[in-house]
């Protein structure tokens, strides 16, 4: 027995001596892998937790602005050809050479004013003997109407009055021979011969009658309108060769400046031909060509400023005066004028302008900062805008944009105007972002007091 114990005992320390020495360590082994899981897990929180903890704490600094109420338009821009508005190219009526014409080029002239005196002798002396046949014409009448006439119409009547008292004596003659005859007194032939005077003499009255009313229903009027006639044809001629008279005077239709003197004096001016330019430069026409679409937008009394070239960067306020009714065939655009006042002169017609026009105004909108919105496309309509809140928490708001003019733009839904919208750093500013507003520099000068 005792022999078998020991055996049993030397058999279990060879056992024991046999096993893998992690056993007798597996707890301290499994305490380090929790303590290094442990660590790990504690450092894989740090890690996500510190952005957050970070992203709750930080705060942005950023640029803001008001959204205000406040008018606003849709600015078109475009390139303007200046022109006067009123502008005349004056011609030469007739064919003559140039007596008298200074050099009028850049002259300033008012209305009425003599630019040009052309020959005109022989039209003179045509006008003379024009004047001498319409006297002779206006005789002619007058006679005719007061003295040819009356004279024929009393010689008519005279006439009617001696036949009519031929043929009562005739007759009386032929009552007495009637009644010699029957009493055996005369011949048949007598009877006969007095018979026939009064015939003749009723033949003779008809006759005056017959003239009397000839005269005066055909004749007379007759010679009156041929001799009417005549003067108003000799006064004719005499208002033409006055007329042409008058071409020979070439004055201004109008206050203006001589932009363009095409002859001079002593040159022959041949009727049509072209003498001088005058252009009425106190107010000009900016002319310009807009698509169809932007004329629809256009209104005549539309403000506009003008910048001309010649001003380098000095603007002019003006008007649209005209939108056109048409569009051109080819180029499909409308043309439109511009009414700019010019009273000294400064601006040259044919000169180049920018014109900016305030098309569809709006009179009470909400505005704000064009960069306070991030657009959702570039040519599209819809946006973001973010808005800080009493707490200086910047939070997405979308909006519905509408006229763009001049670094701003109008809100048309979204806001309702006075709030607080960042303009600069808002582009990928989360929602939500404590932000940081700086204050103006005037401001913090007050806050610290004037330095020593």
């Amino acid at each position: 027995m005792t022999l078998f114990r020991d055996a049993h005992k030397e058999d279990a320390q060879t056992v024991e001596t046999a096993r893998p020495w992690w056993r007798e360590r597996r707890f301290v082994i499994a305490a380090a892998v929790i303590l290094v899981l442990l660590i790990l897990m504690l450092f894989w929180r740090r890690c996500h937790a510190a952005p957050a903890d970070e992203a709750a704490n930080v705060e942005v600094s950023v640029q803001v602005a008001k959204a205000q109420r406040a008018p606003i338009a849709n600015e078109i821009t475009m390139v303007a050809t200046l022109i006067a508005r009123r502008e005349a190219t004056l011609s030469s009526k007739i064919s003559a050479q140039i007596a008298q014409m200074p050099l009028l080029t850049n002259r300033p002239v008012h209305a009425g004013d003599v630019l040009a005196v052309l020959e005109s002798r022989d039209l003179a002396a045509q006008r003379s003997e024009a004047a001498a046949a319409l006297q002779e014409a206006q005789t002619s009448a007058n006679q005719t109407a007061n003295g040819s006439v009356p004279l024929t119409n009393a010689q008519d009547q005279k006439a009617v009055r001696d036949a009519r008292a031929a043929l009562e004596n005739a007759r009386k003659t032929l009552d007495r021979r009637e009644a010699l005859y029957r009493e055996g007194g005369i011949s048949r032939k007598d009877l006969e011969a007095s018979q026939l005077a009064v015939g003749n003499a009723e033949n003779d009255l008809r006759v005056a009658e017959s003239s009397s009313t000839l005269h005066r229903g055909v004749i007379n009027p007759g010679d009156i309108g041929i001799s009417q006639s005549k003067e108003r044809q000799a006064r004719d001629r005499l208002a033409n060769l006055e007329a042409q008279l008058g071409y020979t005077v070439i004055r201004a239709p109008f206050d203006g400046v001589v932009t363009e003197q095409w002859q001079r004096q002593g040159d022959f001016a041949a009727s049509g031909g072209k003498l001088v330019t005058v252009a009425d430069t106190s107010s000009l026409i900016a002319r310009i060509e807009v698509a169809e679409e932007t004329a629809s937008k256009l209104q005549v009394g539309n403000a506009v400023k003008v910048l001309p070239d010649e001003l380098h960067g000095q603007a002019i306020d003006g008007t649209v005066n005209l939108v056109g009714r048409g569009a051109d065939p080819q180029s499909r655009s409308v043309e439109v004028w511009v009414l700019v006042p010019n009273p000294t002169g400064r601006l040259r017609p044919n000169g180049v302008a920018q014109v900016v026009i305030a098309a569809s105004p709006v009179a009470d909108a909400i505005v704000v900062p064009s960069s306070a919105v991030t657009l959702d496309a570039t040519n599209g309509n819809t946006g973001t805008v973010m808005v800080v809140d009493d707490k200086s928490i910047a939070h997405e708001v979308h909006v519905t944009i509408g006229v763009r003019s001049g670094g701003r733009t109008q809100i048309v839904s979204g806001m309702n105007g006075g709030e607080t919208v960042v303009t600069e750093g808002n582009y990928g500013l989360p929602d939500g972002t404590r932000v940081a507003i700086p204050k103006p520099a005037a401001a913090t000068a007050t806050a610290t007091g004037p330095a020593d």
